[in-house]
């Protein structure tokens, strides 16, 4: 029944394991030959094809597979970056070149994204030190991922947590002179130091001081941060039958967005597409 459907398509996306769509009938060698020009992007953890394609996993196997997960400390990460930053968001980069291309050639295309392959992407000053410089990083020493007292993540007394970049020596500088400690100060000096005051004291301490300091945010802070709000990235409402709610914020300029809010379709409302 979606075979007409995709006789009109543009964009096939689908997340089965390779071959799935092959045994449905739906694979691209069928669908290319309905449709010349459909788009076919093919999400998938391990890629269509390699040693590993057929496996079974997840985000975190993922992270771990790639390495990504060996940098810091190997805890569970709390964002799904394989699932959106190495599937969603490479597959919608390559389906607008393959529309791109497909107007200058008339010509669909099959597009293998891999969630694994795109976490290699985030990991390019590791690569570019193992194989530039022969110094491989191991987990939670180089200098972003935790090796160092100017980029760490420090308890303060109240529990909460304050992030602290200052990297370069300028920002450094003026983070040792708010906290009045030496510039040679190591790691385990600047957490007993942050350890002695609550989170407030340091973000009025460290406010107007150009020290790349931050408060770890709750999400719920974050939702009602006052610059978030002014950026206009929660002004996007998705209208549900419990009234309307903030959309998901997306890395797409406002130019390309419409102002109206988002409905989404209920269950079976396109089911008369199926019987044309």
């Amino acid at each position: 029944k979606i075979l007409p459907l995709l006789r009109e398509a543009d964009v096939l996306v689908e997340q089965f394991r390779p071959g799935v769509m092959d045994r449905l009938g739906l694979g691209y060698d069928f669908l290319k030959e309905t449709n010349p020009k459909l788009v076919y992007c093919a999400i998938t953890g391990y890629g269509q094809h390699g040693p590993r394609s057929q496996v079974a996993a997840h985000d975190l196997n993922y992270a771990a597979e790639s390495g990504l997960l060996s940098l810091g400390a190997p805890v569970v990460p709390p964002a799904l970056i394989a699932d959106i930053a190495g599937g969603a968001y490479p597959a919608v980069m390559n389906i607008l070149l393959a529309l791109r291309q497909r107007e200058r050639d008339g010509r669909g295309c099959k597009l293998d994204v891999s969630m694994s392959d795109n976490l290699f992407t985030f990991m390019y000053w590791a690569l570019g030190d193992g194989q530039a410089a022969g110094a491989w990083p191991g987990s939670q020493d180089a200098l972003v991922t935790g090796g160092s007292p100017r980029y760490q993540v420090y308890r303060a007394a109240d529990g909460r947590f304050v992030a602290a970049a200052p990297l370069e020596d300028r920002f450094w500088e003026n983070f040792c002179a708010a906290l009045s400690i030496p510039l040679d100060s190591e790691i385990e000096a600047v957490a007993e130091r942050i350890a002695e005051k609550p989170s407030e004291t340091w973000r009025k301490v460290f406010a107007g001081k150009d020290v790349c300091c931050a408060i770890v945010a709750t999400v719920q802070e974050a939702f009602a941060d006052p610059h978030f709000r002014a950026r206009g990235i929660f002004a996007h409402e998705v209208l549900t039958d419990a009234g309307p709610l903030s959309a998901v914020p997306v890395p797409i300029a406002e130019a390309f967005r419409d102002p109206a809010p988002a409905g989404y379709p209920r269950l079976g409302a396109d089911n008369a597409l199926l019987k044309r």
